[in-house]
């Protein structure tokens, strides 16, 4: 593509690279069982959920565009280290280092302005410091909690996963909505008294 400016030449390239999110496979299945849903679908959705549920941040002035950017883009590093299940706690560990050098890769890709913004953007949405970052991490966790309550409970049965487990790694939901976490806390008590999780 000689005729096309160095600027656009990197940001179709970093376009081409990330259509490889579209083949990374999560360990949930979508609402109809039909198949494991990929990153690109949830990032999707939850782009959407921060749309349609922005009212139920505990900050009431949230960014919420700021919040689709984050949800848009916070798993594009999985292209390089791949999906981890948040309930692994030293597979995740381990992820971390291959994570922050996928992104310094994937996100080299775009011209240095933008680079900068989408790894400062991947790393406060890691860092869980901000309203926003908050806020998009609580829906990256209620998401697959709505799609194992309505799959039921597929992927918590599959690997295991005790009412504890869910307890400790979603509590940072309740810092992005508490009006959220109370809704995840009644999915956690029917599968619980279901007989589903232990």
């Amino acid at each position: 593509m000689q005729s096309v400016p160095n600027r656009l030449e990197r940001q179709i390239e970093f376009l081409i690279e990330i259509d490889k999110i579209k083949h990374i496979f999560r360990k949930t299945k979508l609402l109809d069982q039909s198949r494991f849903e990929n990153d690109a679908e949830h990032a999707w959705h939850l782009a959407l959920m921060a749309l349609i549920l922005a009212e139920y941040s505990n900050e009431p002035s949230i960014d919420v565009a700021k919040v689709v950017k984050m949800t848009l883009i916070h798993d594009i590093v999985e292209i390089d280290a791949g999906d981890i299940i948040v309930y692994d706690t030293e597979m995740r560990t381990l992820a971390q280092e291959k994570e922050s050098t996928a992104a310094e890769r994937i996100f080299g890709i775009l011209p240095e302005d933008q680079k900068e913004e989408f790894i400062r953007l991947w790393r406060e949405f890691e860092a869980r410091e901000s309203p926003e970052a908050k806020f998009a991490a609580a829906l990256d966790r209620f998401e697959p909690i709505l799609q194992n309550h309505l799959t039921e409970y597929y992927a918590w049965k599959v690997h295991g996963i005790s009412f504890r487990q869910l307890q400790e790694k979603n509590q940072h939901i309740r810092d992005g909505s508490t009006t959220i976490w109370n809704v995840v806390q009644e999915i956690f008590l029917a599968a619980k008294e279901s007989g589903n999780i232990v």
